[in-house]
């Protein structure tokens, strides 16, 4: 699989050539969603709570008496029925969202959304990419000079200027190589790739 390596100006300078099995692999939608799903499932924390209706501050004493008044039988106002009563089936705190995910395909997976956006002309490699100045201005200045608005850029070893750089910009994110994941690589519009990351990607992935 050759992909498009390009120049500071954006332009291409040259067709470079990629692992077939990480840049040329069958999209498999149904695989992509659910490595998606379990990614995200894995970042959640439970770290909501809810109250059942013993935890719920409330009186024992019974609202009104078991019979002669027509309405119907209360014994506390801790139940679920009632405004301020406890829920059924509370969320809890240590609630578990992970979800089982194969080394295999996770593997799989990212080299279906990598060779899509292959195909679909979204990826780019680039030489080098570094700038000479912690300084945003540059950073920005330096993205549109390369034609993107919003971009994924995946090095091989983040340098503290482009880290520095780059924060502020919500448009654009800088990760390593390590730290690319499935649904940054979907979400951006653009993805563009050192050299040195490519040939990281290939050894971890290929």
């Amino acid at each position: 699989m050759e992909l498009k390596l390009i120049n500071e100006q954006g332009q291409e300078a040259n067709r470079l050539q990629a692992s077939d099995v990480l840049f040329d692999r069958e999209y498999n939608e149904a695989l992509v969603h659910q490595v998606l799903v379990a990614y995200q499932a894995n970042a959640r924390s439970g770290n909501r709570a809810q109250k059942d209706r013993g935890d719920v501050r409330h009186t024992t004493k019974k609202p009104w008496r078991q019979k002669g008044t027509g309405r119907a039988r209360a014994g506390m106002s801790s139940s679920p029925i009632w405004r301020g009563g406890g829920r059924v089936f509370p969320n809890s705190s240590d609630e578990n969202f992970s979800q089982k995910l194969n080394r295999k395909m996770y593997r799989a997976g990212m080299a279906a959304i990598l060779s899509q956006l292959a195909r679909e002309d979204r990826l780019a490699v680039v030489e080098d990419f570094s700038i000479d100045a912690p300084k945003t201005k540059l950073f920005a200045a330096k993205i549109k000079g390369m034609g993107y608005e919003s971009v994924l850029v995946i090095t091989e070893e983040l340098g503290e200027n482009v880290f520095l750089a780059s924060r502020n910009l919500p448009n654009v994110l800088v990760v390593e190589v390590q730290q690319a994941d499935p649904v940054s690589l979907v979400r951006f519009p653009k993805v563009l790739i050192t050299k040195g990351a490519l040939a990281k990607f290939e050894e971890v992935l290929g």
